[in-house]
């Protein structure tokens, strides 16, 4: 029932007045919508309602049966002869099969046109009622004209096969006749089929494969089969029809009547068929859908039973009015008992309230609805009259008259006015007429007479027919009938009878003819035989056919009448019949038994209480077992109680007093242990019918007492109940809450039947009765039922809560004392915070679910938009946040589903709160303030919408991902449990998926049939996918798109609102905090660091990250010296991750918005540090950390990589953050005021911005990721070549391989990757020391020593450093205080990447293992040993001792005598090797030195770019040219091939080839420290090495011989030498085996100062061999082997070329000439002095030589003699110089 409906329309009035708000505050206050409604996006209340247990279904007064309805209305009439007379004729519907009427005739006039030929018909048009469609029905067609004269036109004129008109003088002859003939003949007839075969056993107008979707009606005659020009009709059977929508059908078959027929003779096959009529018949039918209910209508009282008894006739209106008249007119009045007023949805009853402005309807009575199995809703009480034939001797134009009389005393008295004219809307005559049978002598009739009959009949009420006979000529005036006889029919004897009749024809009527001593003077015809045959049908709701129910009514009169003795024995022996009463008469007369039994129970005595009572339980019980309704509610019941029952409007006392004392008496007897049968099962079962009905006469009593005194607009007021009814009501309350608990124990249904009906009982008293009489109720069900009980009555006591609250006045209800607040609230929330505490995991989702399905309610409710009542809702849920902080161990309990029912209920309370209620819950204590944040946290880890979309991984499905869970799989788990059913619902209604793509596919209409819709192919398709879709991830993606789309969008919105709603919360609570106004820890601020954690850490959708920002710069504008302190290093090292995270996001609105939340940052580390040190290392570490997730690189299409657009959006991001232009703009899109970065500390007013320090720390972290992504190019590439054969194709980040077969990685640049990282990431040392160690594993991999030393060493300085700066802060003990600045330059000496640039900010960043204090002396003396170890395998011994040095004070400074021992024996053992190595004759190489050119756009960076190479000292120029082309061979591709320049001349790029690449490789050497460059004598290396020093080198030169005349071979005189000087960046040995050239310059040398500096080198050494001192005489053996070896090349005769071919080539011939004489004299000076230390060698030769070298010295002297015989010839002073 809808007993609260009368407040809808001051609510949507209030509505439409005032916008709603959202909350408890202005709407502006709110960051975001309110997560309810996001978590309910499709709340459905009925749908909620429906699924609570014994839910009570809005019913709706509904017609019974399909309701399909046929519109039939006759437009015109055209004979090819023409038009002259008036033509009448019926239609009704007719069922062939069973040759049955279905319907009253529908009587129609056609009246001859003037203009046309056609005759055109009335605007009124017939309604017929249908079940369901069916071949067998048709509509039944007969037409009639006026009766025609004899020696007239005949009727044959109309069928003539020549289409010849009607002639002038025969339209004249007609029409004179029609006018003065009132009776009319048959003339044709037709048989319209409604539908096709095909549709027999379907319903609602849906159709079988093999028809269109729409049943046809065809215009022709049911045995031609054959339309000649038939129409089909399409009759959609859809729901709601558009009018409009009619057709036309024309029925050109008319069959011509030859004789007087009957309707079984129209189907008899063996029938002559006569010529048809030359005429076409037009019929507009339109298929109407009937909605509700429109033509059974209901009386205005319910009371029709009783009350209709003691009518008289002339009491019922209906006699006078026809019955379609009577329909209409009752519709309207039966509308005051629908309480719902949706006369919308009814499609019949607008039509009918507007009956004056639309055409007339004549709604044909459904004679089916006297036999359905159904209760009769409306009243009709009528009698249908169906003459059939009159038999006589002779021929007569015969009809009949047909009246109805009182008695047959007077046979003067004028009849009835009871039956109804052939016009419609005439009122009820007299009598009657049928058609005229003309000449016949059996003449038979087909007419319909409907007659009204009396309320009540007598035994003398009778059907009078007078049989006329009429002479069809025209003499001198118009033909008059006369009568042939009479027949009499009584209508107590006969009404009933559904069989023919036959009567006898009297000639006179006498008085008293009905009597038996009248009818021994009645004369009849033809000898008294029965000669007149007729058929009857009676049709009415108040004379019940069934002689049990007849006796019922008569005995209940009696006895209201009081006209029977008082005992009332017959009355009780009748009420006691009745349950042997047949099923369909005991539903047909069900309303007005249920109001006489309901009559008793309220006023008569104590035994014929009971005895109604007990007989309406078994009338209720068989009603609803043997109807054809298996709901728990029949409908025919309800219909009665919200619709048929008024409680006799108010003539008596109400029932309810009366029904509960004596179910009352009934339920304390079974207390107490009585036997009062199993009828009490039967009254327990129909228990909610029966307080249905006390709670419906309660609301029409309180109605009735103040409706007539209230003003307009405002609500019925509660009524209090009698003291006695109210403690009869308690007592019959508390048995039956008893027999629910007992009953539950056992597991019976009928208790959780039982316990519905209850709670709607409460429900439905709380809006009539005071509320705290029915809490008093409910409180007696509540102790019944308290604590945690078992799971069954648990389950009941959820359900009668559930049911309760959901009263529409639920928000409004009182306390139980006037000084409490909402009485149910608070029992709910207690016994729901119970709930979840229960064992029961079902009975907590059940808990949980109604607590989200109420807030939905209130939040939905247009009443409750207003600040002040969503605050007076909030205030009564917010004891359940107080309880779950109480008992937090029942909510970490739940599941994950139910903790987001509770949790969207919370943040939903929260939001509408007040501050003031929410600041006093953060008052309380530090440790409730950290639970309550732990539970708004929980939030964001239950709805966070994970989809990655937007994060980092590129390859990634932009759909969200979905967890399975143990249960059923879901759509969703975030969203609210009703989302599944209703995206269920909705993949239900769509078509569905085919086998082949598992997608959406749209099935072809006209493949699938309405009546078998899926093929066998779909239905295969529908198991697979029920085995298939088995994870929530394959149920999602079964999803439409549109479906899947809208699911996502949901989901987001969710996420978005609860996020948005914690935001608030936060920034609430941080503007409490900053006026200290709340308990907290304000140490750390943990509250609001755990939460902007959980923020930044999870996904959310865009709308959370703009409001974010704003909240973000207010907190750390407020506590930013708490948020940046060292208590919270792990929170400002999270934040700085997520923003650099966020900095990487597609997204450009998230991205930009990271680049501001870095600005803010940067801005407290000004405001609260004055710089930006510690942000710098926290950045660097965190974007160590997010390289590790970003992908670096991306393939293209030709198999190359490049830089991935995550790593391009991460490095502009960093470039806007130090873009002093572009931030304001950043600023004001974000919505921050352009102050935003003003860095002004407390206690200043100096803005500490500084543009120039955001730029470098902008610079450092880009430098850091250019570094990543080198190295990760690098490592993509060796992972290519690698897993080329593998068919790998796209690389993943992983560790570099260095070992392995693959020869063509370029290890030089991956070395250099290392080194970059190590350099980028030294602000942090932990980071700087490991890619340093990474380094230093790489190197020795490589067997590169001198390189790995190098790493260990800048390791040992990076940890002295940090070493000796904690010693400063006294970090360290006074113990390990060994080293000192001094030490850290001596290490910079061997490693000059020891720098001073480590902070002490650095060396205190102690974040979740980052930090120095793990960083020891031992630690540093360990890499030491290691750099010593590495230094010793490269051979460079000066540097081991160096590191010795070291080493050795820290173990002095421990004592450690076995160390210092070890050390000392090494020392010994380096410097022997020293010694060894300056001793040797060949000169000591550590390694050899290449100059490697890049030319080509294939080697990126390189290009044009110039490095020096230190490769191992056996590594010779064809070595490295092979490695080097193994290397970048593999990088060219199909368009580039790789070229080596094999000369080293200075390259011209512009000279170079398009798509070649070069490179050029040059042996160079190493230049010391002191060598002079502009010297033009030939390097030769050993000569420089007089001993061995520091061997660092960072200039290196090597000589070019060319010449200027531009021929490749010259003699000495054209050869000119350029020498090419490289700086380094740095000096070998480095940390990488290559370093770039930052310098090239070259010194060009003439061909003379060639040959000068060539004489020069020989001269000196000689020299420096001869002047070198040498110890002992052990010396002497190396020496001399030196000295053999110098002299051989300088004196020898086979290498005298070499000095004679400079004098043949300068001091002979043309070239002599060109000589200045300066350099003349210099070449001269210079041979002189080579020849004269030449001699000096040669003695010294003979001194050191035994005798197996005198021939070796002989020739000496002899080449010696020769050379200088032959030098004499150009130098003649030579002879006297030597």
């Amino acid at each position: 029932m809808h007993l609260s409906e009368a407040r809808q329309t001051a609510n949507e009035d209030a509505a439409d007045k005032e916008l709603p708000s959202t909350s408890g505050r202005p709407f502006g206050e709110h960051l975001g919508l309110s997560p309810l409604p996001a978590y309910e996006p499709a709340f459905d209340w009925e749908s909620e309602r429906s699924m609570v247990f014994g839910q009570r279904l809005p019913e709706t007064q509904v017609q019974y049966g399909s309701g399909l309805k046929i519109s039939v209305k006759v437009l015109s009439l055209l004979f090819q002869a023409g038009l002259a007379e008036p033509f009448h004729g019926t239609i009704c519907l007719y069922n062939k099969e069973k040759r049955d009427k279905l319907s009253e005739d529908f009587v129609f006039q056609l009246l001859p046109s003037e203009t046309e030929n056609a005759g055109t018909s009335n605007e009124s048009r017939a309604i017929f009622y249908l079940d369901a469609p069916s071949a067998s029905v048709c509509l039944l067609i007969q037409l009639e004209k006026p009766a025609t004269e004899e020696g007239g036109i005949t009727s044959s004129v109309y069928s003539r096969k020549e289409p010849t008109q009607l002639s002038e003088r025969e339209r004249q002859k007609l029409q004179g006749w029609s006018q003065i003939m009132p009776y009319r003949e048959s003339f044709a007839w037709a048989m319209v089929p409604l539908f096709d075969n095909g549709i027999a056993g379907t319903s609602g107008g849906t159709a079988s494969p093999s028809s269109p979707l729409a049943p046809s009606v065809s215009g022709s005659s049911f045995h031609e089969g054959v339309s000649e020009s038939s129409a089909k009709i399409t009759l959609d059977g859809k729901i709601g029809y558009m009018s409009g929508s009619s057709i036309v059908v024309e029925i050109s078959n008319l069959n011509k009547v030859k004789e007087s027929y009957t309707e079984d003779s129209l189907q008899d096959p063996k029938r002559k068929i006569h010529k048809p009529v030359r005429g076409m018949l037009r019929l507009e039918i339109e298929k109407l859908h009937a909605g509700h209910i429109d033509f059974e209508n209901i009386s205005e009282s319910g009371s029709m039973g009783n009350g209709s008894f003691d009518m008289g006739e002339s009491t019922l209106d209906s006699s006078q009015v026809p019955s379609n008249s009577l329909d209409r007119s009752l519709s309207s009045k039966s509308k005051q008992c629908f309480v719902d007023g949706k006369d919308s949805a009814r499609n019949g009853l607008k039509a009918l309230e507007n009956h004056d402005s639309q055409i007339d309807e004549f709604h044909a009575f459904d004679f089916r609805a006297t036999t359905r199995n159904e209760p009769f809703l409306q009243l009709f009480h009528c009698l249908y009259v169906y003459p059939l034939t009159v038999s006589l001797s002779r021929k007569r134009n015969l009809f009949i008259r047909i009246e109805l009389r009182k008695d047959d005393t007077d046979i003067r008295r004028q009849p009835l006015e009871a039956t109804y004219p052939r016009e419609p809307g005439a009122s009820l005559e007299k009598w009657a007429h049928t058609q005229i049978a003309v000449g016949a002598r059996v003449a038979c009739y087909h007419d319909e007479i409907k007659v009204s009959l009396p309320p009540m009949w007598t035994p003398l009420h009778h059907l009078l027919f007078t049989f006329f006979h009429v002479d069809l000529q025209t003499k001198l005036e118009a033909p008059k009938p006369v009568v042939i006889g009479y027949a009499a029919l009584p209508l107590s004897t006969y009404a009933q009878s559904r069989s023919e009749i036959s009567l006898p024809v009297m000639r006179e009527l006498v008085p008293h003819y009905l009597q038996d001593a009248g009818k021994e003077r009645i004369d009849y015809l033809e000898d008294g035989k029965n000669v007149f045959r007729l058929r009857l049908r009676l049709c009415s709701s108040l004379y019940p056919t069934n002689e049990r129910i007849r006796d019922f009514f008569l005995e209940y009169d009696r006895h209201v009448l009081r006209t029977s003795p008082p005992w009332g024995s017959e009355l009780l022996e009748a009420i006691n019949s009745l349950k042997n009463v047949d099923s369909t008469a005991l539903l047909q007369f069900l309303h007005p038994i249920l109001n006489m039994l309901l009559h008793l129970i309220g006023n008569g005595g104590e035994t014929l209480q009971v005895a109604a009572f007990r007989a309406m339980v078994n009338i209720l019980t068989r009603v609803q077992q043997e109807s054809v309704d298996d709901a728990e509610r029949n409908r025919f019941l309800i219909s009665y109680v919200d619709y048929a029952f008024d409680d006799f409007g108010g003539r008596q006392l109400p029932v309810y007093s009366g029904l509960s004392t004596v179910w009352g008496s009934l339920a304390r007897s079974k207390a107490k242990g009585y036997r009062v049968g199993p009828v009490y099962d039967d009254v327990l079962a129909m228990s909610w019918f029966f307080l249905e009905l006390i709670v419906k006469s309660m609301a029409l009593e309180q109605i009735r007492l103040f409706y007539h005194n209230l003003p307009s607009g405002e609500d019925v007021p509660p009524m209090q109940l009698k003291e006695g009814v109210f403690r009869c009501i308690t007592q019959l309350y508390d048995c039956l809450i008893t027999e629910v608990h007992e009953r539950c124990k056992k597991g019976l249904g009928l208790a959780k039947r039982l316990n519905s009906s209850l709670a709607f009982f409460c429900y439905d008293l709380l809006s009539i009765i005071e509320p705290r009489q029915v809490f008093e109720l409910a409180s007696l069900y509540l102790d019944k039922f308290s604590g945690l009980c078992q799971s069954v009555l648990h389950d009941c006591k959820l359900t009668y809560l559930q049911i309760i609250c959901d009263h529409d006045l639920f928000v409004e209800m009182p306390g139980r004392d006037p000084s409490d607040r909402n009485y149910l609230a608070s029992v709910l929330i207690q016994e729901i915070f119970l709930t979840l505490d229960h064992d029961d995991l079902s009975l907590k989702a059940k808990g949980a679910r109604i607590l989200v399905v109420l807030m939905c309610k209130h939040e939905f409710d247009s009443r409750y938009q207003k600040p002040e009542d969503k605050l007076y809702i909030a205030q009564l849920y917010f004891p359940l946040i107080s309880q779950i902080l109480d008992e937090m161990p029942v909510f970490y309990n739940l599941g994950a589903a139910e903790k987001r029912e509770i949790l969207v209920v919370v943040l939903q309370i929260i939001r509408n709160l007040d501050d003031a209620s929410l600041i006093k819950a953060w008052q309380q204590s530090i440790a409730r303030t950290r639970l309550f944040f732990k539970v708004v946290e929980e939030c964001l880890i239950l709805f966070e919408h994970k989809k990655p979309a937007d994060t980092m991984v590129i390859g990634n499905s932009s759909r969200s991902i979905v967890g399975d869970g143990t249960t059923s799989p879901k759509y969703s788990d975030r969203l609210s449990p009703a989302i599944n059913n209703y995206l269920s619902e909705a993949s239900r209604q769509e078509p569905h998926r085919t086998p082949e793509n598992y997608l959406w596919q749209r099935v072809n209409s006209q493949l699938s049939s309405p009546s078998q819709p899926y093929s066998l192919r779909e239905a295969l398709a529908q198991a697979q996918s029920s085995r298939i879709g088995t994870s929530a991830q394959a149920l999602r993606e079964a999803l439409h798109p549109v479906l899947r789309q809208k699911l996502e969008l949901w989901e987001d919105n969710l996420c978005a609102a609860v996020s948005l709603q914690v935001l608030e919360i936060m920034d609430k609570f941080s503007t409490t905090a900053a006026a200290h106004g709340i308990a907290t820890d304000y140490g750390k601020l943990d509250c609001i660091t755990s939460i902007f954690t959980s923020f930044f850490s999870r996904n959310q959708p865009l709308e959370f990250w703009k409001a974010l920002l704003l909240v973000f710069n207010s907190i750390l504008s407020s506590h930013g010296s708490t948020l940046m302190s060292r208590e919270n290093d792990r929170f400002l090292k999270q934040i700085a991750f997520h923003l650099l995270r966020l900095a990487v996001y597609r997204n450009e609105n998230i991205r930009r918005r990271a680049v501001v939340g870095l600005q803010i940052l940067v801005r407290s580390s000004f405001c609260h540090f004055v710089q930006t040190t510690r942000l710098r290392v926290m950045l660097t570490i965190t974007l160590s950390e997010l390289m590790s997730d970003v992908q670096a690189t991306l393939m293209k299409p030709d198999g190359s990589l490049e830089e991935s657009g995550e790593e391009q959006r991460l490095r502009k991001s960093l470039e806007e953050m130090a873009d002093e232009e572009k931030s304001p703009g950043l600023l004001r899109e974000c919505g921050l005021p352009e102050s935003a970065l003003v860095a002004i500390p407390d206690k200043s007013t100096e803005d500490r911005w500084s543009w120039p320090q955001v730029k470098s720390l902008s610079d450092n972290l880009i430098l850091a990721l250019d570094a990543s992504l080198e190295h990760a190019l690098l490592v993509s590439i060796a992972s290519l070549t690698s897993c080329t054969k593998a068919n790998s194709f796209m690389p993943e980040v992983i560790p570099f391989a260095w070992q392995g077969p693959v020869m063509n990685v370029d290890r030089y640049a991956a070395a250099e990757s290392f080194y970059k990282l190590a350099v980028a990431f030294a602000p942090v040392p932990d980071l700087h020391i490991m890619w340093l160690l990474h380094l230093c594993d790489a190197h020795q991999e490589m067997q590169s020593w001198a390189e790995a030393a190098q790493c260990a060493v800048a390791v040992a300085g990076v940890v002295m450093q940090l070493v000796i700066l904690r010693l400063l802060q006294a970090l360290v003990s006074r113990n390990d205080g060994v080293w000192s600045k001094e030490h850290v330059a001596a290490l910079r000496k061997i490693c000059p990447m020891v720098n001073n640039d480590i902070t002490s900010e650095a060396s205190a960043a102690e974040v979740e293992g980052y930090g120095a204090s793990k960083l020891t002396v031992d630690s540093a003396v360990k890499y030491l040993q290691l750099a010593n170890k590495l230094f010793s395998q490269a051979e460079l011994y000066h540097f081991c001792a160096s590191i010795l040095e070291l080493v050795i004070p820290v173990y002095k400074s421990r004592r450690a005598y076995g160390q210092l021992a070890k050390c000392h024996t090494m020392l010994t053992s380096i410097y022997e090797s020293i010694l060894e190595q300056e001793a040797s004759p060949i000169p000591f190489a550590d390694a050899t030195y290449y100059r490697v050119g890049f030319y080509g756009e294939k080697f990126g960076k390189l290009d044009q770019k110039e490095y020096v190479y230190r490769e191992p000292r056996d590594v010779r120029l064809g070595d490295i040219m092979e490695k080097l082309s193994h290397v970048y061979e593999s990088r060219m591709d199909g368009n580039h091939r790789l070229h080596i320049i094999q000369d080293s001349r200075q390259v011209k790029a512009d000279e170079l080839q398009s798509g070649v690449c070069y490179l050029q490789i040059t042996a160079v050497d190493p230049v010391m420290e002191d060598e002079d460059l502009g010297s033009r004598r030939e390097r030769i290396f050993s000569l420089s090495t007089g001993s061995v020093r520091a061997r660092v080198f960072d200039r290196f030169l090597f000589d070019t011989p060319f010449t200027k005349n531009g021929k490749t071979q010259a003699g000495l005189e054209d050869q000119w030498k350029r020498r090419t000087v490289l700086q380094t960046e740095g000096s070998f040995p480095a940390l990488v085996n290559r370093l770039f050239v930052t310098k090239s310059e070259s010194m060009e040398f003439s061909p003379v100062e060639n040959a000068i500096g060539m004489i020069e080198t020989r001269t000196a050494a000689l020299r420096n061999e001869l002047e070198e001192p040498r110890s002992s005489e052990g010396d002497q053996l190396p020496r001399l082997q030196s000295l053999q070896r110098i002299l051989q090349g300088s004196v020898a005769v086979q290498v005298n070329s070499g000095v004679l071919s400079v004098c043949t080539a300068f001091l002979s011939g043309e070239p002599a000439t060109r000589l200045r004489s300066q350099e003349l004299q210099q070449l001269i000076a210079a041979l002189l002095e080579f020849m004269a230390v030449c001699k000096r060698a040669i003695r010294v030769h003979f001194r050191l030589i035994g005798e197996e070298d005198q021939e070796f010295h002989t020739q000496l002297v002899n080449g010696f003699q020769s050379l200088t015989a032959e030098l004499s010839h150009y130098i003649p002073a030579i002879l006297s110089e030597l």
